[in-house]
Parts: structure tokens; C-alpha cells; sequence
């Protein structure tokens, strides 16, 4: 049976008939596919605008049709005809084929192989050095599944002398895993909690630096710098890789991946952490990096064995290179840490000073500050328990705690609020600044000023350290450092003056002047003077004491003329001519820190405001 609604199945565009899946008299329905055009080598469906008869095929497979040509012709009346049961028995239903989908099966399985479940012999000898794998420590520091890895396919440059599937099994990700992540995602949203990831994979040729996983360091860096993210580096490794033959050229001495590195410095916070050995251009990666956070078992070193011995300068293990308890004390590490589990919770806690305020804090009682200082100004005390007490519970981190052991730098909140702590520490002579301790303090200065925390100065110094021993350090260099850092920093600066203020040690942990800060208070215990007293008095009034008789009348009149020199400069008489702005309650201090940060407008920068950040 046949009926006057004749239906036109015209082209679409110009194209060549392919194939015809349907003859003339067969059944179709709405939407079905009858067959394919080839246009530009792409095939499309021919496709049926309504159920019905299929009448007739206008066009024979290979040829040409142009848009708007009748190619087929369909009879919607008979629609409803018997013979449309027959359209199940035309075509038979296909359902999604999902992942077995050959050509989808095939990189799920590549991606996995690259896995740790898929290589257990790996994970094994991680195991084996009391490590954890380079993708576990990725999955530990960022937020669950929340990780767009960035050349995970990649594998290493040796087609030339090794078969594929070797480098598939062996050489994963060229021995680097890396992409962007969120981190503390609990705590900051968007764009505050994205970061780059990075780590070298220890498994993978030692860790080593090979063409491809430059390249795709390159690429993580350039994408940092336009997304202005943080960058988190985990290096254990060896340092640059023989073996590469897929370079085409020679040294390698032309990548961009220890510029590009370098530029990223003042630009964006750069974390580096390390467990086990680092040499060579790993060494340099972590070097460059703010802060370095290193496990107790690393061995840190410019040259590994190899490179010493081939200098004809000896043969020695990788244990015996740069350990621990050298590379504390010296400063290239910043916060030793005893496994890669502590490492990743300190660089989640480091990361989020730079990921802005929380909402949820706590503080002790502000009262305790009250006698942290002793009544007798002659006694020692542990300013660390004026930081603590200060600012935020349990926010307190302490960079460089071994070295420049005079001065103590600190990431601290108040009220929630990122800043950067710098306290002279009297329980190291006495609070005076020597050069480790200056450079500690105007590096830390400038990682402050590179990312916008404000600085909080506590400040308690007889002044710059002195004589001949410590001139040999170049202190003049040094503790002039302090002044040139200070006095351009670009961030907020509030002063605490703790007790001691004097001479240009005090100046200097003020910007240079008690009126660079935001405010320069004093506590009670404060006491101001261009000098230490006790050295005013010998040094001033030295033929008075000569003249005095006796070495009791001697001692006599020195301490009476102490003392009234300090009733002239204590805090108090110090307010009275305004060189400072008060003299404070020190459980007040929170307010006058929280009332300031408040007050400060928001930094407005596109972008950096260094050049860069010393790496020392």
C-alpha cells in the first residue's frame, strides 16, 4: 500500500553517497540512520525526517550530491502499515559501548600502566628506602581527585635504544609527575586553592632530569606564571640524565627550565620539598625555591658522587654528601621535617599563609603576656613564648630554626589574618644581630614583601653584634642588608619594641626608623637608647668611675648612673617626647595588630613586586 505523503530527503551539503544501510521498501523510523555522505573526508549520517516507507533511493552510492538535493523520498502515511514490524528485524540496536570502546580502552590502559598499582616491583624498592611513591605524596598533599595531570603519557627520550614498551613499563611520565591541584580546599575556595604540583619520581631513573620531563617542567612553569599559582616541587633525584638519545642536540645546556624557574621567584610562593638524595640540577630546582622543606634522612648536594669523583676530587657515598644536620645549621633548609608525611602537612600548613585569612580562629588568654618578660630586665626569657602567645593557636611557623639562631622568622596569623614574624632572640647573645642572623631576617623580609604578608617586628637587641671575631663575617655587608630591605618593603611594618631598643639594631628591625612602622608600641619592659646602658656608662663616664675610689665605689656609682640613665630612656619617657606612639598593655597588643590589619586597603599589583626572592 502506498499513500499521497511523500516526504523529500534532501542533502545537506555537497558530499559523495557513501553507503545506503536501507533499501528501497524497507521500514524506517523517525531519526534513523539510512546511510553515510562523505564531505571532506568526514562521513555523516544520512538521516530520516519521519517514520514511514522508504520509496525509493534517488542517488546510487558514489555519487555526487550538492545541498538541497532530493537524494531519497520516504512515505509517512504507511507508517502504521503491518510491515513495520519488520523495521527490528532491519536494524539491530546497538547500546554505548562506554569504555570498550577500543580506541577509550586503549588510553585507560596506557594511563594505567603508569599507576603504582601497576608497578608493584617499583613501589617495592620505594618501600625498600623507607619512601613513599612520587604519586603518594602528590595524592597526600592535594585535595582527593583533584589532580588534571600534565603529561602523564610521557615517557622517556630513548626510542633510539629501547623498544617501547620497555619505556612504557619503565620510563612513566619520564619521571615526573606533575599538573595543577587544589590544596586546602576545605579552607579557601576557587582560585585561592589551586596550585601546581610537581614531583620528580625517584623510581623512574633515579629521579633524574631527562629531555622530555624538562619540557614538560617548561610547561607547569609557564603556567604557573599566567595563572600566578603557587608551585609545590617534590625533587628527590640525581640530577640531569645521561642516557637521553631523542634530544636533537648535544648539552642540553639550552633548555629554559632553570630560567623559567628562576623568573617564577617574587612571582609566586615556590615550595620545595625533599626526601632522600638531591644533587646536581635537583639540587638546583630546590635551591631556588622559598622555602625548603627537607626530611631528616635527605642528603642535599650541587654535585652527587659521580660528579665528585669524575672532578678528581675524591670518592665518597651519597650518605656522606650534604646531610641533614649540615644543611640545617647552614640554611639551605628552612624547616626539617622527619618523614615525607610531616613534609606534606608543613607544606599544606606554609601554603596557606599565601592562600589568604581563615574565619575560624582561637587564641590563649592575652593575659599570659603580662609576665612572659621578667621584672629584673637582666634576665633571659624564650621569646618563643611571646610568639605563641601572640598571635593565632597553633598558627605559628618557624622558617630556618637552626640557623641564624639570633634571629627567629616566623608565618603566624592574627585573627585569621596572614603576617610574617621577625623577633631578635635574647637567649643568643643577648639579642644582637650577627650576619646569619641579618640575612635570615632581610631574606625573610623580601619573601614577605613578594607575596603581601605584613610584617610584624618584636624587638629586643643591644644592637648589632661587635668586634673583631664578628667583622670577619663581613658584618657590615650583612647587617646593612637589613637596613636597605627594610626601608623598601612594600607591605605594612608594626613594631613591638619587647624590651631592648637600642642603637642600629633596634633601627634596623624597625625599617630604620621608630617611624617607619604602621606603629612602633613598647611594652612596660621597654627601654630605648642609642647604645646598651651598661657600655654608655663605661664608655662615657670612664674618668668618673676612675675617680670614684674603690672598686665597691666604683661598682656603686656605675649602677646608680645605670639606673638613671634608665629611668630616662624606658618606654614610658620615651612616649612622653613621641619617638614611639604608646606604651602598651601587653595583653592590649592583639588589638593594636588586629585594629592595623584591618585598616590596611588591599593590595592592588598586576604584577610582581620583586624582581625577585633572594635565595639566601
Amino acid at each position: 500500500m502506498t499513500s499521497d505523503q511523500q516526504v523529500a530527503l534532501t542533502a545537506e551539503m555537497q558530499g559523495t553517497i557513501v553507503t545506503w544501510e536501507i533499501a528501497a521498501g524497507g521500514m524506517v523510523r523517525e531519526g534513523q540512520v539510512l546511510g553515510l555522505l562523505e564531505s571532506m573526508k568526514l562521513h555523516h549520517d544520512i538521516v530520516a525526517p519521519a517514520a514511514g516507507m522508504l520509496t525509493s533511493v534517488a542517488v546510487d552510492v558514489g555519487s555526487t550530491v550538492k545541498p538541497g538535493d532530493v537524494i531519497a523520498t520516504i512515505d509517512a502515511g504507511a507508517a502504521g502499515d503491518s510491515n513495520a514490524v519488520d523495521f527490528a528485524d532491519q536494524v539491530a540496536p546497538s547500546g554505548p559501548l562506554g569504555l570498550d570502546r577500543p580506541d577509550l580502552a586503549e588510553v585507560v590502559d596506557r594511563h594505567a600502566k603508569g599507576l603504582d598499582a601497576a608497578r608493584p616491583a617499583a613501589v617495592a624498592r620505594r618501600r625498600d628506602r623507607g619512601h613513599r611513591t612520587a604519586r603518594e605524596n602528590v595524592e597526600d598533599l592535594i585535595d582527593e581527585g583533584s589532580l588534571i595531570e600534565y603529561g602523564p603519557l610521557v615517557l622517556a627520550a630513548q626510542r633510539k635504544r629501547r623498544e617501547l614498551n620497555d619505556l612504557i613499563e619503565n620510563t612513566p611520565a619520564d619521571g615526573l609527575v606533575g599538573g595543577i591541584a587544589t590544596v586546602n580546599g576545605d579552607k579557601f575556595e576557587g582560585h585561592g586553592a589551586q596550585c601546581v604540583v610537581m614531583s620528580y619520581d625517584y623510581s623512574v631513573l633515579a629521579g633524574t632530569q631527562g629531555h622530555q620531563n624538562h619540557r614538560k617542567k617548561d610547561r607547569l612553569f609557564e603556567l604557573a606564571e599566567e595563572l600566578r599559582l603557587p608551585v609545590v616541587f617534590f625533587t628527590e633525584g640525581g640530577g640531569g640524565r645521561p642516557g637521553d638519545t631523542d634530544t636533537g642536540g648535544v648539552t642540553g645546556l639550552d633548555c629554559y627550565a632553570f630560567l623559567w624557574w628562576g623568573q617564577l621567584s617574587g612571582t609566586v610562593p615556590m615550595v620545595g620539598i625533599n626526601s632522600g638524595y638531591c644533587f646536581a640540577g635537583n639540587a638546583a630546582i630546590l635551591g631556588c625555591c622559598d622555602v625548603v622543606i627537607a626530611t631528616r634522612d635527605s642528603n642535599i648536594g650541587m654535585g652527587g658522587p659521580a660528579m665528585i669523583e669524575g672532578g678528581g676530587l675524591g670518592v665518597y657515598e651519597p650518605k656522606e654528601i650534604g646531610p641533614t644536620s649540615v644543611q640545617a645549621a647552614n640554611g639551605v633548609i628552612d624547616i626539617l621535617v622527619e618523614d615525607e608525611a610531616e613534609a606534606v602537612e608543613v607544606a599544606r600548613k606554609y601554603l596557606s599563609y599565601f592562600q589568604g585569612p581563615v574565619k575560624e580562629w582561637t587564641c590563649v588568654d592575652q593575659a599570659v603576656l603580662r609576665d612572659v618578660i621578667p621584672v629584673d630586665r637582666l634576665r633571659a626569657y624564650d621569646v618563643r613564648n611571646v610568639i605563641n602567645g601572640m598571635f593565632d593557636a597553633d598558627s605559628v611557623l618557624e622558617i630556618r630554626k637552626d640557623f641564624g639562631i639570633g634571629m627567629i622568622t616566623a608565618l603566624a596569623r592574627v585573627e585569621g589574618r596572614p603576617v610574617g614574624v621577625i623577633a631578635n632572640n635574647p637567649a643568643h647573645l643577648a639579642g644582637a644581630i650577627d650576619s646569619d642572623g641579618a640575612d635570615k631576617a632581610a631574606r625573610f623580609m623580601q619573601l614577605c614583601d613578594a607575596h603581601g604578608l605584613p610584617i610584624i617586628t618584636l624587638i629586643d637587641t643591644p644592637g648589632m653584634m661587635v668586634g673583631p671575631d664578628v667583622e670577619q663575617t663581613a658584618l657590615v655587608r650583612h647587617c646593612s642588608r637589613l637596613f636597605v630591605t627594610g626601608a623598601n618593603v612594600s607591605v605594612p611594618v608594626i613594631s613591638v619594641v619587647l624590651r631592648k631598643s637600642y642603637g642600629l639594631g633596634a633601627q634596623a628591625m624597625m625599617g630604620g626608623s621608630t617611624k617607619a612602622p604602621l606603629a612602633c608600641l613598647a611594652w612596660p619592659t621597654g627601654e630605648f637608647g642609642g647604645m646598651g646602658l651598661e657600655g654608655y656608662v663605661r664608655l662615657g663616664y670612664r674618668k668618673e668611675l676612675e675617680a670614684a675610689g674603690s672598686p665597691e665605689e666604683q661598682e656603686q656609682l656605675f649602677t646608680q648612673l645605670v639606673d638613671r640613665l634608665y629611668e630616662h630612656g624606658k618606654a614610658l619617657s620615651i612616649a612622653t617626647w613621641f619617638e614611639i606612639d604608646d606604651v602598651i598593655d601587653p595583653a592590649d597588643t592583639r588589638r593594636w595588630l588586629s585594629t592595623l590589619l584591618r585598616s590596611v586597603p588591599p593590595r592592588e599589583s598586576s604584577g610582581p613586586v620583586r624582581p625577585q626572592v633572594d635565595t639566601w
